[in-house]
């Protein structure tokens, strides 16, 4: 059963951008961003090609999770501005023709949330039940740390509650209870709530532990998925087009579960196991773990989505590899250990581990934009932002936008020095690597990005369409089509620092055609037979596109 018409369908070729309003843009010089400078960079964001922007967390918070421990879900932090402030950045974004996503948090609270300051102060307390207690921790509960190095336990004694509690996360981020009602009653008025304020949708957070139910008879829970499309069907009838990008870190047959089967749960998913696969692709200069990861990864339902992305705002997890696969990324890309986090991942950013090598990053976000899905960018991968490996664990990929040469680097006019994440230095500093050195250069990063996300969009083949790999004997080229109604793109990539000769073949032409190259002007001619040669620079990569019948696809 589809829940929307194919009018609300936005996100299957949408250009998302995540950013942290924090981290984006200072209008008053307190050295933290706020929603006044983010509405001054709209226009930015519209010329960069953008169509749908998500907020990471601008709630109060005591900031242990950088923001994702929230102690009141209906605020905003008094540094990110006013409601006020709020609903005329909406309202700017939408003028602009781009949507607002923001983070929904709801598997945990902090524990400075009334809430649990209730809940731990009396067993007869209305909030006791909205969180996971226990005299001891179960030897048959969840399993897993998630910060391995600052937690020894999902559990932890409250000396006020005389209870254990459970924090998937940290200690400070108490779980809440999802198999209790009116916890799920709240968690709707908390998407209804900003969704009244003109949101198209959630980016959700860690979905996996959100649907976990964990105390009492497991005949009588409800069906954890259940949440799932009661959250969908709410947000589908208060908002048509509202969408929820599910964060579910799993293998690609899990993963298909959480669209649920009619595909009424979540309407899009970040497709882990494809970007994990990539890396590893990249270190080889082996296009064949992704060739594998996006064969294999299932088809979304027809009203759902994949998410691809080369980074988040997390360390770059390669959970997914086996050990001596992570360790073949790792050394490609983080050999030094304060380069990696956890043992699984890296925290750093794309530009630094490829050496900052122009060819090969274009060629990566090339790649990106025409894998078949919706493309996220991480704000500053347009720039090509480095990362500060002296700001601790996953913030060293979070420092401020950068915009200018300027000391403050154009994100603010406070001293630089007095920044809780300063800038990179050197090579990656702003001086270097800023928005007002590329954006009216040709030749930059950014004008090649904003190239990508015009051609993507004029081809809803990659948003819509089927993939299907093309086989190739040159084991560094990554070649794929994708299908939608009478036209189809053909992107090939070389992930080889060596020149190549790439032979395809295109089973269904069965006449001569030609091949219109979408990001350049050359055109390629299909023989007879179906066989095509692309002779491809190193790191070179190609789109190009056709019709069935050999019309001009333009």
């Amino acid at each position: 059963m589809r829940i929307t018409d194919t009018s609300d369908l936005w996100w299957k070729n949408a250009v998302i951008y995540c950013l942290d309003v924090e981290t984006f843009a200072d209008s008053d010089g307190d050295g933290h961003g706020d929603f006044q400078g983010l509405s001054q960079r709209v226009d930015y964001l519209a010329d960069l090609g953008v169509t749908c922007l998500w907020l990471m967390p601008f709630y109060p918070s005591p900031g242990v999770d950088d923001g994702y421990d929230i102690s009141d879900f209906y605020g905003i932090d008094p540094k990110a501005g006013t409601f006020g402030d709020f609903v005329e950045f909406v309202r700017t974004a939408r003028d602009r023709g781009m949507r607002v996503i923001v983070d929904l948090v709801v598997n945990h609270t902090s524990d400075q949330h009334p809430w649990f300051q209730s809940a731990r102060a009396s067993k007869t307390s209305p909030y006791r039940d909205w969180y996971v207690w226990a005299d001891e921790p179960p030897a048959d509960g969840p399993q897993g740390i998630t910060f391995p190095d600052k937690e020894v336990s999902l559990w932890e004694y409250d000396d006020k509650a005389r209870q254990f509690y459970l924090h998937r996360f940290y200690k400070s981020q108490p779980d809440l209870n999802v198999a209790n009602p009116k916890v799920r009653d709240e968690i709707a008025k908390i998407a209804g709530f900003w969704s009244a304020l003109g949101l198209s949708g959630f980016r959700v957070d860690a979905v996996p532990f959100l649907i976990e139910t964990m105390t009492g008879d497991a005949d009588a829970l409800p069906d954890p998925h259940q949440h799932l499309r009661d959250v969908r069907g709410f947000l589908s009838r208060r908002h048509g087009e509202a969408v929820l990008l599910g964060e579910v870190n799993l293998p690609h047959e899990q993963q298909r579960e959480f669209f649920g089967d009619d595909g009424d749960e979540l309407t899009m998913q970040f497709d882990f196991i494809g970007m994990q696969a990539m890396y590893l692709s990249l270190a080889r200069q082996d296009a064949s773990p992704l060739i594998r990861a996006i064969g294999e990864r299932p088809s979304s339902p027809p009203d759902s989505q994949w998410g691809t992305f080369v980074r988040n705002h997390d360390e770059l997890t390669l959970d997914k590899l086996t050990i001596a696969e992570r360790q073949e990324v790792f050394a490609a890309f983080g050999p030094k250990p304060e380069m990696q986090l956890y043992d699984r991942g890296l925290r750093r950013r794309l530009p630094p581990m490829l050496g900052g090598d122009p060819a090969w990053i274009r060629m990566v976000y090339s790649l990106l934009f025409s894998l078949p899905g919706t493309p996220v960018l991480f704000y500053g991968e347009e720039i090509g932002m480095g990362e500060n490996l002296d700001v601790p664990g996953r913030l060293a990929v979070r420092t401020p936008m950068q915009w200018t040469a300027e000391p403050g680097g154009g994100f603010t006019t406070a001293d630089p020095s007095t920044l809780d994440r300063p800038f990179p230095k050197g090579r990656w500093s702003p001086k270097n690597v800023n928005v007002a050195g590329q954006r009216r250069d040709p030749e930059s990063l950014h004008s090649f990005i904003r190239g990508l996300t015009r051609r993507y969009r004029e081809c809803p083949e990659l948003g819509w369409g089927t993939f299907a790999s093309l086989p190739c004997e040159t084991a560094s080229v990554f070649a794929h089509r994708c299908d939608w109604e009478d036209r189809s793109v053909v992107a090939v990539h070389n992930l080889s620092s060596e020149p190549v000769s790439a032979q395809l073949r295109l089973d269904d032409c069965t006449k001569r055609q030609h091949l219109y190259d979408v990001l350049g002007t050359e055109t390629t001619t299909v023989a007879a037979d179906g066989s095509f040669t692309l002779e491809l620079e190193g790191y070179g990569h190609r789109w190009l596109r056709y019709r069935s019948g050999g019309t001009d696809p333009v």
